[in-house]
């Protein structure tokens, strides 16, 4: 059974990589539930009205969706279909009980020859073009720090913050390219890295764009 690795690496939307290889002769990919359950832990713990965190399966060399075939969740008793979606999104429950039972996860890519790996990826739930204004920006810039702060446990983000990424303001992915004639946006084609300022948190000033917007992420510094 191969076990996910808590790093931190960049790659656009992408702040923390949990990694799992396949093995070459394995046409499974196995990995334990408990990896998703302690961070599912903390982000129920936590007052989060935006943030959150999602795994998806992706290719190692290319970070390209490792599309999946089938799923499911087993442990010693039971088996259960796994939830997915269309673009390898894990749609996981919060589940102690899978936790104390030390559920797997199981999944078959439909390509055999990917190189896979798992990785989990904050991101905004809930919002959209209505939530573009100042003031809302600033609580997901806040709600995005404080969950990856909380994702690196206490050792890294109170003793060693220095080993943190550094978080720069968020990331807006739209449908298509925009132009945004603000100096905080800086946008190429349909991915705009704002800077987000301490000035927004009172600020109800709202951008108007149209164009629909797919995603936010953290921006995070290399």
């Amino acid at each position: 059974m191969n076990n996910p690795v808590f790093s931190f690496s960049y790659v656009i939307a992408t702040v923390i990589a949990l990694l799992a290889t396949f093995n070459l002769h394995a046409k499974e990919f196995v990995v334990s539930y408990d990896g998703f359950y302690d961070r599912l832990k903390v982000v129920n713990k936590g007052d989060f009205q935006f943030a959150q965190v999602n795994f998806y399966i992706t290719d190692i060399a290319t970070n390209d969706e490792c599309l999946i075939e089938s799923g499911r969740i087993i442990t010693e008793r039971e088996e259960f279909a796994l939830n997915y979606t269309e673009h390898a999104q894990l749609l996981l429950p919060y589940d102690k009980q899978l936790d104390t039972n030390k559920a797997v996860v199981v999944i078959e890519p439909q390509n055999k020859n990917h190189d896979c790996q798992l990785k989990l990826q904050i991101e905004a739930r809930e919002f959209s073009n209505s939530n573009l204004n100042k003031h809302q920006l600033y609580q997901l810039d806040q709600e995005f720090d404080d969950l990856l702060s909380d994702l690196s446990g206490f050792f890294i983000s109170k003793l060693m913050s220095f080993l943190l990424p550094e978080q720069k303001g968020v990331v807006l992915t739209f449908s298509s390219p925009v132009t945004i004639a603000d100096p905080a946006f800086n946008c190429q084609d349909a991915i705009c890295h704002v800077s987000v300022t301490d000035e927004w948190e009172d600020d109800k000033f709202a951008f108007d764009i149209t164009t629909p917007l797919l995603k936010v992420t953290p921006w995070i510094a290399k």
